[in-house]
């Protein structure tokens, strides 16, 4: 967590650095994340500690990639990686395609 660096958090990745979004109640309505940057939200908006709390996210406080949900366990899966469609950047200045983003 950019507040705690004690504390790991798991997020979505909705932007990278470079990328035009449309924030959901962050200061500034719109951000263009930074260079060596990236957007995060939770699944819960509004109820998440993310991007639209604390603003872009430097990359180098990334320690893994979340691969599988394990709780509860009748959750247990894979995660698909995928952003949803009302999240999507609004101007990305990067040609990689999703599936490259996910790697």
């Amino acid at each position: 967590s950019p507040k705690n660096p004690q504390q790991k958090i798991i997020k979505r990745v909705i932007a990278l650095e470079g990328d035009l979004i449309r924030t959901m109640g962050y200061k500034n309505r719109y951000v263009k994340v930074p260079d060596g940057h990236f957007w995060i939200e939770g699944d819960h908006h509004g109820h998440s500690l993310d991007s639209n709390s604390f603003g872009p996210v430097s990359l180098g406080l990334v320690h893994a990639k979340a691969s599988h949900i394990i709780w509860p366990p009748h959750r247990w899966q894979r995660i698909i990686p995928r952003l949803p469609s009302d999240r999507a950047p609004l101007l990305s200045l990067n040609e990689d395609s999703e599936e490259e983003r996910d790697e």
